[in-house]
């Protein structure tokens, strides 16, 4: 039996490869500066794959598979992203299509 729900403590979301989690300063911190985190970490990882990707082409030293492992991250952690920019875009149209 369930006496408060306060008490429960929620499940982690998926983050993206990359990206840690906050812990308790999540809760702390503002939505926005998450977000905008979440963004740099991204691209962050996209420049890291696209430099990795020139050393492979122009001959550098580099190994095939981190080069592969690096461009799968970058990928996931975009796809992640789209995802939740979808999620809040639908959550806005539904908050803007109530009637008070």
């Amino acid at each position: 039996m369930i006496n408060s729900v306060s008490s429960l403590n929620p499940l982690p979301a998926a983050l993206p490869p990359g990206l840690k989690p906050q812990g308790l300063q999540s809760a702390e911190q503002p939505f926005k500066n998450l977000l905008l985190e979440s963004l740099q970490q991204v691209n962050s990882m996209q420049q890291d794959a696209d430099k990795a990707v020139e050393t492979l082409v122009t001959g550098g030293d580099v190994n095939t598979a981190e080069v592969f492992t690096a461009i799968q991250k970058a990928d996931m952690s975009f796809r992640m992203l789209l995802q939740v920019r979808n999620k809040m875009l639908q959550a806005y149209q539904e908050v803007k299509d109530i009637r008070i």
